[in-house]
């Protein structure tokens, strides 16, 4: 009974065949553990039934009854088992199955204190601590989870021992050693809820803690100039949106430095023109002169060699 049957585990390896995964791989909701929840569930009003008939003292009846608590935890110690090792876990079943288990427990022990077998105070301390346990691991949850310790899984264990032997009509030594079973799981019970206490406010103290530094880092970051900013989300100190904002700053900041460059360049440029067209001016001026001093060199020129010539001519 350890392992899955045969006929259940075709094609895939995994319990149920086809109709234990989807499609995609996703476990669907029917499949081996949520089916063992279920009868779990069911089982909880047939052993109310059971534990009332006859005025609730039958020796027979009681015996029943624990014969359907038995198979109630059995199914409890198989179904998570299954549900983990064939990766068949699901959201139905992370719901269910811890309302299955505090079903069955309490109606057990409501049933027994009703009964007058169990003493109504012990009923209040394990049925207070499942349920204070329960709202805390809600609580906590934005934090972390609150992993099933050692402790826990023996008090389950101790627990299902001592109301199984509360449930049958004992008698003699039997009936003596029952209570003492039964204070062993009371005081596991309360041990260990202290114990989820405990971490619970550590989780929640550490949570915090991670959240308040990570609002410092973010602050820090923005109160850091455009190099450090993109430095710090290089090393990774810094979220994605702060660095794209340094991004963003260090492209404003580029364009502005290139306006800026752009406008001296021009402001140069026309700053050095003047005196270059004042050269090319006085360039033009000069050569318009020049054909008027050349012609009077040549006039010149011609007035002194002619008398030369008619000189040579006479």
């Amino acid at each position: 009974m350890t392992g899955a049957p045969a006929t259940a585990t075709s094609g895939t390896g995994v319990p149920g065949g086809s109709t234990a995964a989807g499609a995609a791989g996703t476990p669907r909701i029917w499949n081996i553990a949520n089916i063992l929840t279920m009868i779990r569930l069911v089982l909880v009003p047939g052993f109310i039934a059971l534990m009332l008939v006859a005025g609730g003292h039958d020796p027979a009846w009681r015996s029943v009854a624990w014969a359907a608590f038995t198979v109630a935890m059995i199914t409890d110690l198989f179904d998570g088992h299954l549900a983990r090792t064939y990766n068949l876990v699901t959201d139905f079943g992370k719901i269910a199955d811890p309302i299955a288990d505090k079903a069955i427990m309490g109606a057990a022990l409501c049933c027994l204190s009703a009964l007058g077998d169990l003493p109504w105070w012990v009923t209040g301390v394990i049925l207070g601590r499942e349920l204070g346990i329960t709202l805390l691991r809600f609580v906590v949850i934005r934090y972390g989870v609150i992993p099933a310790s050692r402790g826990g899984k023996l008090k389950t264990l101790a627990q299902g021992v001592a109301v199984g032997m509360y449930v049958l009509a004992l008698t003699g030594w039997l009936a003596s050693a029952r209570f003492w079973v039964m204070a062993i799981a009371v005081a596991l019970t309360v041990a260990t809820g202290l114990d989820y206490v405990r971490q619970a406010i550590v989780l929640r103290r550490e949570g915090i803690a991670a959240r308040r530094a990570v609002v410092l880092d973010e602050a820090r970051t923005r109160d850091l100039g455009t190099g450090d900013r993109v430095e710090a989300a290089v090393r990774g100190t810094a979220p994605r949106e702060v660095a794209g904002q340094g991004d963003g700053t260090d492209s404003r900041d580029e364009a502005a430095a290139g306006a800026g460059a752009a406008s001296r360049d021009v402001a140069a440029s026309g700053a050095t023109a003047a005196p270059e067209e004042a050269v090319r001016g006085a360039a033009a001026a000069d050569d318009s002169a020049a054909p008027g001093a050349g012609r009077d060199q040549a006039d010149a020129a011609g007035g002194s060699a002619a008398p030369r010539g008619r000189r040579s001519q006479a």
